[in-house]
Formats: C-alpha cells, sequence, structure tokens
C-alpha cells in the first residue's frame, strides 16, 4: 500500500531477488477485490491521514511492515494501533526489507500461536464451571469427597481418551449418571 514510484520500484528489485511475488493494490478496492489471499502488508504509514481508525476496512488482516517517514507522536500513536509487525524507515533502500519480511511473519506467527493459546485458556477456564458440578454431582451422587471425584473424572477421562471437560459435560447433562462407560478402573 504505498504510491511512492521510486520506493515501489526499490521493493520490487529486493523482492525479485528473494523470489518474493508482489502484487500491486489499490487501497480504495475492498479487501475481497485485492486478487487472493495477501500474506503481507508494506504500508506506507504516511498515506493515510491519521484520523482514520486502525480498523479502517482498507486495510485487510495481514502482517503489517510499517514504511515510516514522519515520525511524529500522532502518527507513531496511529501506526502502533495498527500494530505493525515490522517497520522501515524511509527512503527506502536496499538493505533492510529482508529483515523486516522475516521478522514481520515471525511475529504474525507468535501472534498468532498466542491467540490461539488465549483462546484455548479461556475455553478451559469457562469449562471449568462444568468440571466443578461434575464433582459435586459424583460427591453427592457416589458419597465421594473432594479429591477422589475428582480423581475419577480423571481417570475416566484418561481410560476413555477424552477431556476432563468433556467428561464433565456428560456428567452434568446426565443428571449425575453417567453413561454406562462410566466405570472407574
Amino acid at each position: 500500500m504505498m504510491r511512492d514510484e521510486a520506493e515501489l520500484s526499490t521493493i520490487h528489485r529486493q523482492l525479485d531477488r528473494l523470489g518474493v511475488g508482489m502484487r500491486a493494490w489499490d487501497t480504495h478496492q475492498a479487501q475481497s477485490d485485492a486478487g487472493g489471499k495477501i500474506d503481507i502488508i508494506l504500508l506506507d504509514a504516511d498515506l493515510f491521514p491519521i484520523e482514520q481508525k486502525p480498523s479502517h476496512p482498507q486495510i485487510p488482516e495481514a502482517p503489517i511492515v510499517a514504511l515510516i517517514g514522519t515520525e511524529t507522536p500522532s502518527r507513531l500513536k496511529w501506526l502502533l494501533d495498527l500494530k505493525p509487525a515490522s517497520f522501515l524507515i524511509k527512503p527506502i533502500r536496499s538493505a533492510g526489507l529482508y529483515s523486516a519480511l522475516v521478522m514481520a511473519f515471525g511475529q504474525a506467527q507468535q501472534r498468532a500461536e498466542a491467540e490461539e493459546r488465549i483462546q484455548r485458556l479461556e475455553a478451559r477456564v469457562r469449562s471449568r464451571r462444568i468440571v466443578i458440578a461434575a464433582v459435586l454431582r459424583l460427591m453427592e451422587n457416589r458419597q465421594l469427597n473432594e479429591p477422589a471425584a475428582f480423581a475419577l473424572i480423571r481417570r475416566t477421562a484418561m481410560q476413555r481418551r477424552t477431556t476432563i471437560e468433556e467428561l464433565a459435560a456428560e456428567i452434568v447433562a446426565s443428571g449425575g449418571q453417567p453413561s454406562p462407560a462410566f466405570r472407574p478402573l
């Protein structure tokens, strides 16, 4: 997402040397019209008025390498809100592009892995209520103390090769009377 022909030429030349394809994309096109999956965006931060929100629909979801020319606090704040994965200082030279691309792809992968881990942990936290309810049901129905009821759920989940959360949901859904397969080892 650049307009400067000299900088575009420098970037195109460097990308050709790296064996990377580049596609011109008009910032006024809808993301779906961009011609396929966008792997990375080289974004000239001076192209956009700073009053635009970073989630502006013209900027698709992809790792961003920010090209920084104007280092005003408001411009840098706007740029930080976009969460760029890497940056280059303008004027663009032949050195630095490869490093910026490696950093951007690495940051994008780390962010995706962190987001996935957060989602898994949040799902587990939400499911803890179900596990607690299942433990309470087993304590009541089988006259077990809390550690014994949880140990029974854990052993049975391992035996059935399922998660504790899935087994707990089954116990709660069945009113504390799990299926016949629910037998301790």
